[in-house]
Order: structure tokens, then sequence, then C-alpha cells
């Protein structure tokens, strides 16, 4: 009985060594790759330029005084608010109005001097018109007369002068603001003789701001009025205060060789938390979408290797399914396998490098497909802000696109027959 247990045993085994044996010859390894893929998914995309700058009142107007004199009186201080005209200060007039006095006595006696040469004048033309006074005489009494004129102008216009200064002693607002800076004191002496003084810094309302900020010659061209901007001040690093460009200026500033333009931001402050002065770094926004198709950028970048390519299009050959080439502007061939190089297998609509599509808008990504592997489709491009790519048309939200090769797994397949390997198709 044991002999006859061993005797099957013998014949199984011998049997399964053969038939090992004999599928040996029909079976291969192979390596299938394994890709990674990224699904279609709507969301919010932008293209952005940075800048700094520095936040700034609308209107900034520097009150100084065209009079030298003493400080008497202030009557304002640091970040008082005041209206249009309202007093500021005012300087001693005591010297102001001596000249005033001076020049008021210097215009009297102009005008007596008047007074006595048009009476001389009158006198000397009776006598000239009758021939009883030489032409010299009377020559010399209208000049003396015209000259009594001129001198009594010229008095007058000293006196208006004089109380002109007088009046520059009373210093007032020119706008309605808030007092930035005071750069005086009571009793100090400001001194008028070269240059204007700087005595009150004001500011218009501080509920609205701008930022000027400057931007590199690379990015200026994207900015235009209008775009949407964000910004942040290191004295509230946790908020983000919102804006819009509102001006770009074409005189270029050139620092060290680098070329920038200046671009004012528009900055509201309704709560006033934005000074003068504040460092801003801005992100304005010069391309912004909404709840839209997006891929990452890998996705435009991957492309698949050439022999996998020239595997993959033999297969389509063999299965009949080769699609026509597209119609279109002929293709620089270079950067193609030879065969399809050749035409002998021209690839499938959509895998076209690149660098052959005449839109620049135009890409090639590759989809994941059960079948080939691999399958390719032409999207048109939006925004691409390199990490992130908007798309326009060509895939629908939930697509796997293939954005880069994962790791490869050698495999034991049983070959059927020469038409290819089953499962999705090895590299």
């Amino acid at each position: 009985m044991k002999n006859k247990t061993f005797i099957v045993i013998a014949i199984v085994s011998v049997l399964a060594i053969a038939a090992i044996l004999a599928l040996k010859p029909f079976a291969k390894k192979e390596t299938v790759v394994a890709f990674n893929t990224i699904k279609v998914e709507k969301g919010n995309i932008s293209n952005t330029v940075t800048a700094t700058g520095t936040i700034q009142a609308l209107k900034t107007v520097n009150v100084g005084t065209q009079v030298s004199g003493i400080i008497l009186h202030i009557y304002v201080d640091f970040n008082d608010k005041v209206k249009h005209g309202q007093l500021l200060a005012k300087l001693d007039e005591t010297p102001l109005r001596t000249q005033l006095e001076q020049s008021q006595s210097a215009v009297d006696q102009a005008s007596s001097q008047l007074h006595f040469q048009e009476a001389t004048y009158n006198r000397l033309k009776i006598l000239y018109d009758k021939k009883l006074i030489a032409q010299t005489d009377y020559d010399q009494a209208l000049y003396n007369f015209e000259n009594a004129k001129a001198a009594l102008a010229n008095a007058k216009s000293a006196l208006d002068r004089a109380n002109v200064n007088l009046k520059y002693a009373t210093i007032t607002s020119p706008i309605d603001g808030v007092v930035l800076n005071r750069a005086i004191e009571e009793g100090q002496t400001v001194a008028a003789s070269f240059s204007t003084p700087t005595l009150f810094t004001i500011v218009n309302d501080l509920t609205q701001m701008e930022v000027q900020t400057s931007v590199d010659e690379a990015d200026i061209g994207k900015i235009i009025k209008g775009q949407r901007v964000e910004f942040t001040v290191d004295a509230y690093s946790d908020l983000k205060f919102e804006g819009t460009v509102s001006q770009v200026r074409l005189q270029p500033v050139t620092t060290n060789n680098v070329v920038t333009y200046v671009v004012i931001l528009n900055a509201p402050n309704p709560e006033k938390k934005l000074m003068p002065g504040m460092t801003a770094s801005a992100i304005i926004y010069v391309e912004e979408k909404t709840n839209t198709l997006l891929i990452s950028g890998k996705a435009i970048r991957f492309t698949p290797d050439k022999a996998y390519l020239t595997k993959m299009l033999e297969k389509m050959k063999t299965d009949g399914t080769m699609p026509k080439m597209p119609s279109g502007p002929p293709v620089n061939t270079g950067d193609m396998p030879q065969n399809m190089a050749s035409g002998q297998n021209m690839p499938p609509a959509g895998m076209i490098p690149d660098g052959m599509n005449a839109d620049p808008k135009t890409k090639t990504v590759w989809l994941k497909d059960e079948k080939m592997g691999l399958r390719p489709a032409v999207i048109k491009i939006g925004i691409d802000n390199g990490s992130t790519v908007e798309i326009l048309s060509g895939l629908k939200e939930g697509d796997e696109v293939v954005i880069s090769v994962g790791d490869k797994d050698v495999k034991e397949v049983v070959k059927k027959s020469n038409d290819g390997p089953p499962g999705p198709f090895p590299f």
C-alpha cells in the first residue's frame, strides 16, 4: 500500500515538473510601469506680483511762513484736527507793524510831494503858454511832477507789501486735515530769508490712504489700473488690508543699475489703523479666477519616455486603433521617435510635443487609461502660476492626469499570443 502511494506521489511530482518546464518558454518577466496621477478639481487660481512700499496720505501739505520772526503763540498740537483757514500759530507782529507804519509815512510824504509838484507844474504851464518862461523851466516842472507820481506809486506798493507781510504773521491751515507734525515751539525764531521754513505738516483725511510701491521692470508690464491688491504692515502682521492699483507712473527710478517703477495703491483706512510712513508688503493680483478647473503644473510638463510611446504606438497599430494625424502646420520631427518621424506610426490627436503647438496656450497632457496605460489629451490653458494651471477646455472635473512615473513592478506574465502583453501596457 505504501509503495503504491509513493509511486502516485512520484508520478504527480514528475508531471508537475514537466508542466512547469513546458510552460517556461511561454512566460517572461516584464516591467509594468506605475504612474502617479492627480485629479482635475475646481478651485481658485491667481497670478501675482509682489512689491514693497510706504503708506502715505493722499495729500500732505507743509505749512511754512514767508516772513521771519519770533513764534508768539501756537494754537494746535500733534494729531489735532483742523479746518481750512483755522489759526495754527502767530508770529510777533511788532517789527511788521513798524514796517507798515514806515510804509504809510512814505506814502503820505510822496502824496504831499506830488501835490506840491502838481501845483508848481500847473502854475508854470500857464506862464509857458503865454511865453513868459523858458522851455527849460517848463520841462523841469513837468519832470518833477511825473517823478512825484512815480514816487507815490512806489510808496503805495511798499505799503501793500507791508500789509501782506503783516498778514503772513498769522499762520492758518490751507486744508481740512490732521496735524501730522509740529516743527516749532513758542519763542522760537524762524528765518525766511533764503527758504520757507516748515512749521507744520498737515495731512488730509486719514480714512483714505495710499501705498507708494516700487515694482521691478520685469513685472511692470503686468500691472494695470484697477487690479486688486492685498497688503500687510508690520504693526498688524495678522491682518490683511485690501486696495486697488490707482496709478502706474511712467518715470523710471534707477538705483544701482536696477530699474523700478512707482505704482500707487489705493488703501481704504476706515478704522485709521494705517499710519503714514508704515512699510507695506503688497501682493498685486494681475490675474485671478474662482471656481475654475485646475491641475498641477507638473501635468503639462510631463512627457512619457520615447520607448514607451513607441511600444504604445506599435500596439495601437496592431490593434487597428491608430487615429489619423490631425491637420495643421508642418512640425519638426527631430524630437519624435524614429518610427513616428518616418510616418510609419503617426501619433494620435494630441500626442504632439508642446514645442510644436502653434498656440502657446495649447498643451498636451496624459490621462491614465486601463487599456493603453496612457492616453493623450489636448487642452487649452488659462492662468499659469507655475505650480497650478487653469483648464479652459479638454478636460473635465475628476479626470486623472499623469504627473510622473512611479515605481516599476516586475511581474511574471504568461505570453498568450504575439499581439502584445495583456493588461496595462508594459514599459
